[in-house]
This record gives structure tokens, sequence and C-alpha cells, in this order.
């Protein structure tokens, strides 16, 4: 069995480097904000080129604290609207509805997958505050017009940088682009922590000092409480882990780009409809390759029986889902087409020559 992500053959990698890690925070006493924190927050800022980043629980987490802190800072406030892709992960549209916004679903390009920018101004209106522009499957999501509409209307662009650590727009990383970046670190990301874990990054010091005492039950002194926090640590071993795979985050992602570069030239079946290799390599990172098929569960279940695992990256769009059920009768047409056709292969920077030209041949030949 290929399997789609075999995250003990990663983590294998870095096995001695991780032990000695696990060791020297047991060893510390300390389990909680402490100096493994600090230093992976100062590593992570550094790499992504931001003045600050803060440890959090998870992504979700990272970005409802970006927009709770907002609301705090009063520059958000209940009802107002957040601009964000209709083909996202639903977890970019609770942490809007879960601080009482109102999020705008925007129909994605077709062919990136991404959100289509050119839609963005006529969804604009007197209540727009945020556009969350989201960078999925590991392809950057941004562009001059971007830019200019958030100047143009004084609008904040938060990112989500779950699936594109690592990526660059015009030599800037994602999560460096926007006002903040939600970052997460769930173990099959391409950074990914031994258990939960999230960031949130930003230029801003108002911001990161409000969203890490928010994060930390409101407080910024113990036992006296400026917020009606949250408890949203990021925990030592966490952070610790994290610190030593990130030193090998662009590596890992060029072995990435030679996967799916050699999926798009050698994958010949017509049937398939294959992502688009960037001209500019470092504006994607592959968290996921992503192709289309008509026969969709045909094809993954034909994969399956040559033994090789697929994931379907997401098999109902969130304005299908029960837990909007206000929304269940609109339509997103283009939204729900991607929904219905997507088929995720293996990709991960330890898969050997065999297990990758299996996969191409299996394809080739349904």
């Amino acid at each position: 069995m290929i399997k789609f992500l075999d995250l003990q053959k990663i983590n294998r990698q870095y096995v001695i480097e991780l032990k000695k890690a696990a060791t020297e925070v047991i060893d510390s006493g300390w389990y909680l904000s402490g100096n493994k924190l600090e230093t992976f927050e100062n590593n992570l800022a550094n790499f992504l080129g931001v003045k600050y980043a803060v440890g959090v629980s998870n992504g979700l987490d990272a970005l409802r604290l970006v927009l709770r802190a907002y609301i705090e800072m009063g520059i958000l406030k209940a009802g107002d609207e957040v601009i964000v892709p209709a083909n996202t992960y639903i977890a970019t549209i609770l942490a809007i509805t879960d601080n009482l916004l109102s999020p705008v679903l925007v129909e994605p390009d077709f062919n990136t997958y991404n959100l289509d920018i050119s839609l963005v101004e006529q969804h604009i209106t007197k209540s727009t505050k945020a556009i969350m522009v989201v960078h999925l499957y590991g392809k950057v999501c941004w562009s001059e017009e971007l830019e200019e509409l958030a100047t143009k209307y004084s609008i904040i662009i938060i990112e989500d940088n779950a699936q594109t650590i690592g990526a660059k727009y015009n030599g800037k990383r994602t999560g460096s682009l926007g006002d903040a970046a939600g970052n997460s670190f769930y173990p099959g990301k391409n950074l990914g922590a031994l258990g939960d874990a999230g960031a949130v990054t930003t230029k801003n010091e108002k911001l990161a000092s409000t969203i890490r005492a928010i994060a930390n039950y409101g407080s910024k002194k113990k036992y006296y409480n400026i917020y009606k926090g949250l408890n949203c640590r990021m925990d030592e071993i966490q952070a610790a882990f994290l610190d030593v795979k990130l030193k090998y985050l662009d590596k890992e992602n060029q072995l990435r780009r030679k996967i799916a570069k050699y999926y798009i030239e050698n994958i010949k079946n017509l049937n398939i409809i294959l992502p688009e290799y960037p001209t500019n390599e470092e504006k994607h990172v592959w968290h996921l390759f992503v192709i289309r098929s008509q026969k969709r569960d045909q094809l993954q279940k034909y994969l399956m029986d040559k033994g090789i695992q697929t994931l379907i990256h997401y098999p109902v769009p969130p304005h299908k889902q029960k837990a909007y059920k206000t929304w269940n009768n609109d339509t997103y047409p283009i939204t729900e087409r991607i929904h219905s056709e997507v088929l995720s292969l293996p990709i991960s920077p330890i898969m050997t020559k065999t297990e990758i030209q299996s996969i191409v041949d299996a394809i080739n030949s349904f």
C-alpha cells in the first residue's frame, strides 16, 4: 500500500533531534510559555520575514485570535463582512462566524482553485472590513490588484497560510504578505507538529501583543485579565519539535516540487485534469497535489484497488454543510464542481521513485 501520507517515515528522518528536543523539555520542568516557544517564535518570524510570531494551539485558533484581536482593538465589530473563498476548508469560515462576523463567499478561479481576485470588488460593500485569502493546496493567492483593493477600500487582508508555508510571492513568503496570517502545524502539513499547533504572524506589534494576551486567558500579567480571553497556547514540546523541523522545510518543499513536476510531465490520461506548474516555482509548495476528473469516485476506487491511497479535499463545500444550513440552498457552481471532481494524490518528501512511478502508471492505465 502506498500511503497518502506516511507521517512515521517523515518524522523518522529527524528522530534523533526530535528525541533530544523532547528530553530537553522534559528535563527542564517548564512545559508552557518557556524558552523553546520563544526560540521557535523568533526563528519562525525570521524565516517568514515578519517581526512577530505568536505560537498558538492550532491553525483555527490562529485565525480566530486574529479576528478577535481586531475586534478588541476596535478595528472590527460584530456584523462586519469578511470576504472569503467559497471553496475553502470550513475552518476558515468557522473563525469568521465564531467572532460574529459575516462571511461573504466568493467563487474561486477554476484553474488555480484560489480566490478569484477579479470577482472581489463586486462583493465589497460598506460593511466589508476584511478579506481572508486562502493559499489553497500550497499555491500562493496574491496579486497587485488585491493590494490595490485593500488600499482603495481600507480593508484588512488576513492570510490563511495553513497549507502554504515556505512559498513566496515576489520574494516575500506567505504569512508575511498581509496584515496578519494564521498558520497551521497540524501533523500532515508541510511543517507539521507531532500534535496540534499553530501560529499567528504579523508585522503589527499591537496586534501581536493583543493576540498573545487573549490566547493566555486575556492576561498579560498572571491573574490580571484585560480581555475575556481564551486558552490557546502552544506548548513547549510542540515548539521544540517544530523548531527542529523548520530547518528542513525548504528542502522538503523542493522535494515536493520535484514530485509535482514529475506527475505533471508524465500523467497522460485524458480523463485527468492536472494542476498547473507555475513558471516561478516558488509560488507553490505542493501541500496537496490535486487532480480533477468527472470520474473521480471511480478513479479513487481504481487506485485503491491498485494499492494507492488517495483523499478528497474536500467532498462537501462549506455552503452545503449542516453547520451552515441557512446557506444550503445557495449556489456556487464553480465551487460545487471543484468539490465534486477533486482528488488528492500522494505527495510527500519521503516518497520513493518506485512509488511515484507506480502512481503515474496506475493513473495512465485508468
